[in-house]
């Protein structure tokens, strides 16, 4: 047996390990059905679009349910600050279907039964003046800061698994394709995603600081009602 000394220093470095693993995103299986979605905020990325609705249920342990109806919002949790690129997220999804009429090509078809979004603090002095400049537009229209940069899982209805292209609305957003159709509707799925190695492939450098991840169903574009459940998404 090794001795007393070696123990605390293996138990103390266990300890460090876990609270460098875990940076901290609010476990929606420690809520109570029914109750408040604490911890977390809303995201209006289409401010003028009714919101989805979302809400605590018993899935044999406490998940979120999404409930879009030509609707558009999600769930957001920020980080401040930043957090460093190096992580692997981990969640699971299930959807009640995908929207017929959906495309991500377009702005009209611009609609997912589920997404999962990664937000990042890209420096706004790398980008061009275009981009600042649209930016900048955006945000006064909206009402509200932009991210400068994002990674869209996405559970889309036809493009092929693996798909990588800029968003219908926008190029400092990324869609990735991660499940697609109807096969495993009705199934949890989970997913784990390492978001630096994701970042470079989607954007061509390296990850800046990650400052948000959220959650969303919109069917605002397309009109249709979409239903979706999210378990635990947690970082390491």
């Amino acid at each position: 047996m090794g001795s007393p000394a070696k123990a605390v220093a293996a138990a103390l470095c266990a300890l460090a390990l876990g609270a460098l693993a875990a940076p901290g995103l609010p476990r929606f299986s420690a809520l109570t059905p029914g109750g408040p979605i604490t911890g977390w905020s809303a995201l209006r990325p289409a401010p003028k679009a009714p919101d989805t609705r979302y809400s605590l249920i018993d899935d044999g342990q406490t998940v979120i349910k999404a409930e879009a109806q030509a609707s558009m919002s999600g769930l957001v949790y920020r980080f401040d600050p930043p957090l460093a690129p190096a992580q692997r997220l981990s969640w699971r999804w299930r959807i009640a279907g995908v929207p017929l009429k959906g495309d991500l090509h377009t702005k009209a078809g611009d609609d997912y039964a589920a997404r999962v979004y990664v937000l990042f603090d890209y420096p706004r002095e790398r980008l061009s003046l275009l981009t600042r400049t649209q930016l900048a537009l955006a945000e006064a229209f909206y009402g509200q800061p932009l991210p400068t940069a994002a990674l869209n899982y996405v559970w889309d209805n036809r493009a092929p698994i693996g798909t990588v292209l800029p968003n219908a609305y926008t190029d400092r957003a990324r869609m990735m394709v991660l499940q697609s159709g109807s096969t495993r509707v009705g199934q949890w799925v989970s997913e784990t995603r390492d978001l630096a190695a994701d970042f470079r492939a989607a954007f061509g450098e390296a990850s800046p600081p990650i400052t948000g991840i959220a959650i969303a169903t919109d069917s605002d574009n397309t009109g249709e009602t979409l239903t979706a459940w999210y378990g635990d998404l947690t970082l390491e």
